[in-house]
């Protein structure tokens, strides 16, 4: 690096203020700078964006020897002389060196690039957060029954935000190392040893592989009904004839009566004795093919060594939210509202607003609400970082009232009656008839965001277990082909005989939010308050409870 001195005598001329960063002005966190002292330059040519090369001074030079002398004073690890403020050049005067004998300038967060505005931050937060639980918001209020659902939504929402609150303080509290450039699991391994690094690495993972598993049903679900909207529309084919539904122009199917509310893992039977018919039902099947045609598309893809390319279609995730929003608002427009309100005893089209299934709900808001293995990723590009709290709440009201709208209207214009309430499906698309126009665009959006964002998640995947186990995320293409075997085995496994996506998203929500949203912030806030003398019993006890409440929900799951 090369820089200014003290007298704030600059090291080069200066050069005409750019309008906009180029292509090398490299942005830089200010919060990294102390983290990298002290560091060592050789003197160099300095290369400019608008490559005007000049030299270094010999007064940059000399500064240059003084913080090489204090590097050599004593260990890198003992900070008694280490290179004072003064002698550190701030971040906006710096350069990143290049062994190809130039360096390039970097831009400071200062200087007002490379930091998002909270607008920015709260919205990259919401989309984040915006995943396949919200299919399944709507089939988890009827679980819980529509007013408990309602309450439930709003006090998760609350709770997982002040844990995630603890886990964006949790830095805070180390004061004897500099934990500018920490994640979560770095202040887990701080507290909790190689227990901790570990432990958040397997329940990292297993949200990981939920939410592939979540992903593969899914795609498999969409595939099929899109396959089968294309066959039936060129056949002529009315796919609610065979089901029970609504005889209107808004056809609303109750996939599963009669199967007490269990998912339907087979295609659907059509009553013809055509033969194309049949042929088409036999190499078309839900459970049976679907998931392995998938095999051939996505397994090559999770192979490549970076998945940049498909990080580019992000974008997909916001589109397919709120188209789904839209649709759901239309629906909701054309079918009305249909409620009835009785407590405790269900009726013949309605559930009571009281259900002990509730849980179920839970587990699948926590993991709708999950966001604190990244939280402090997210919010260090920041721009000002005293509004870090105050967006991060609005980020989670926004998501909370989200999945509220989805989840009301959903059940609020379940047409009951024809229809009883309990036909409402853990993924609310089932509940439309493969031929609705308006299903179909949403099917295809979200599946073809799904295939982009699923080798992303296998990426990660291989990115920790990889990465910790060999310290290489691509020892070779064996390792890397027999972990990505196992994680689409595991999702055409449940494609074929557990599209429960309800199920595993509330089992695996449970099982990593234990870790990560009730333990981990209870527990690391609870050692720094005793280390500061500052525990006191209603804050032990506080925390204490929202610890058995994490272990409550995990263990309920398995009773439902």
């Amino acid at each position: 690096m090369a820089s200014v001195d003290g007298d704030s005598r600059h090291l080069l001329s200066e050069v005409e203020h750019e309008v906009s960063p180029g292509p090398m002005n490299i942005q830089f966190d200010s919060s990294d700078l102390r983290s990298k002292r002290p560091f060592y330059i050789e003197p160099t040519n300095i290369v400019n964006v608008n490559d005007v090369i000049q030299r270094v001074s010999d007064h940059a030079a000399a500064m240059n020897k003084r913080i090489h002398y204090y590097s050599r004073l004593t260990t890198p690890a003992d900070k008694a002389l280490i290179a004072p403020d003064h002698v550190v050049p701030a971040p906006e005067e710096c350069y990143v060196y290049s062994p190809l004998g130039s360096a390039y300038k970097l831009k400071s967060y200062t200087e007002g690039y490379g930091k998002n505005t909270s607008l920015v931050t709260i919205f990259m937060i919401w989309n984040t957060m915006m995943g396949t639980s919200i299919l399944s918001i709507p089939w988890g209020i009827k679980q819980a029954g529509f007013t408990t659902g309602m309450c439930v939504i709003v006090l998760m929402g609350l709770l997982t935000l002040y844990c995630c609150y603890r886990v964006v303080k949790s830095r805070s509290t180390i004061s004897t190392s500099d934990t500018s450039t920490w994640e979560y699991p770095d202040v887990c391994k701080h507290y909790f040893g190689s227990f901790g690094q570990w432990s958040s690495l397997l329940f990292s993972l297993v949200s990981l592989i939920g939410a592939m598993i979540v992903y593969w049903v899914l795609m498999s679900n969409f595939l099929f009904n899109t396959g089968k909207f294309i066959f039936n529309f060129i056949h002529h084919i009315n796919d609610t004839d065979t089901v029970l539904s609504t005889n209107n122009s808004n056809p609303v199917i109750c996939p599963n009566a009669g199967s007490g509310g269990r998912p339907d893992n087979s295609s659907m039977i059509f009553y013809n004795n055509n033969t194309e018919v049949q042929l088409f039902e036999k190499w078309w099947d839900k459970s049976r093919t679907v998931p392995f045609y998938l095999i051939g598309l996505l397994l090559p893809l999770l192979n490549f060594k970076s998945p940049s390319f498909f990080s580019k279609f992000n974008i997909l995730g916001t589109v397919s939210v709120l188209y789904l929003i839209f649709v759901v608002t239309l629906k909701a427009v054309r079918l009305g509202f249909h409620l009835e309100f009785h407590w405790f005893v269900p009726t013949e089209f309605f559930v009571p607003e009281i259900r002990a299934q509730f849980p179920q709900l839970m587990g699948v808001l926590t993991l709708a609400f999950f966001i604190h293995n990244c939280i402090i990723t997210l919010l260090k590009n920041n721009k000002n970082q005293e509004n870090n709290v105050r967006d991060l709440c609005i980020a989670y009201m926004l998501v909370t009232l989200t999945y509220l709208y989805i989840g009301i209207l959903v059940f609020a214009s379940f047409p009951s009656p024809p229809l009883p309430k309990d036909c409402i499906e853990q993924n609310f698309l089932d509940n439309f008839p493969s031929s609705d126009i308006l299903s179909f665009i949403a099917r295809i959006f979200l599946l073809f965001q799904m295939m982009t964002v699923y080798p992303l998640l296998g990426y990660l995947a291989r990115v920790q277990l990889l990465g910790h186990i060999f310290g290489d995320i691509y020892p070779s293409i064996f390792h890397v082909l027999i972990l990505n075997l196992v994680i689409v085995g595991a999702g055409v496994t449940m494609a074929c005989f557990y599209p429960n996506i309800g199920g595993i998203i509330r089992y695996s929500g449970a099982a990593c939010g234990l870790a990560f949203v009730f333990i981990y912030p209870s527990l690391i806030y609870i050692i720094s308050l005793h280390q500061e003398e500052r525990l006191t019993w209603p804050k032990l006890v506080f925390h204490v409870i929202i610890i058995i409440l994490g272990l409550a929900n995990l263990i309920a799951q398995f009773f439902m």
